[in-house]
């Protein structure tokens, strides 16, 4: 079986494109004084402290960040063959009222995001919630979610996969890629 590797996004398309998501977080969230930002565990932690280390730089503005496990409010938790070991869910705040934006690398059946808004009930009721996402992979969904903050998006086969690598998880440079398997 042959893997054949297309780059999606190089080190500095990244870059800019989360200059533009950290722009259109700015536009929506102005102050920022009711809005937090989660990122998903175990990979949307990374991008969520990207994004949150420059909208703070850019804003000027303390804004918090935490970091939701949703391992345990899966659907498919219980039916893996091998157990899913758990993250750190880590949220050092009240969600109560807050406007809160989830933040994962990529958006693929949903089924992620489904399992966060269920974990994040026990952090308080958010007056609303908004994703953001680097990849939507298009034509994929089981359930019915969509993104609010896209970087890009992708038709992709089920046989394809999103690859990303970053720096901050060890990667020798930030890359995204789609692989599909022949």
């Amino acid at each position: 079986m042959t893997k054949r590797k297309k780059l999606i996004f190089d080190s500095d398309l990244l870059d800019l494109t989360i200059s533009r998501l950290c722009q259109q977080l700015i536009e929506n969230h102005a102050d920022f004084s009711d809005t937090v930002i989660l990122g998903l565990q175990p990979r949307g932690i990374y991008l969520a402290e990207q994004i949150h280390r420059k909208l703070e730089k850019d804003t000027r503005k303390t804004i918090p960040l935490g970091y939701l496990d949703v391992t345990f409010h899966r659907d498919d938790f219980r039916r893996r063959e091998t157990p899913v070991k758990a993250s750190q869910t880590r949220i050092p705040f009240v969600i109560e009222g807050k406007k809160v934006v989830l933040v994962d690398d990529v958006l693929y059946t949903g089924r992620t995001v489904r399992a966060a808004l269920d974990a994040m009930i026990a952090f308080g009721r958010p007056a609303k919630v908004e994703l953001l996402v680097l990849i939507d992979r298009k034509y994929s969904r089981d359930l019915p979610v969509a993104a609010d903050y896209i970087g890009k998006a992708v038709n992709t086969l089920p046989s394809e996969r999103v690859l990303v690598e970053l720096e901050a998880q060890g990667h020798e440079h930030n890359r995204i890629w789609l692989i599909n398997k022949d």
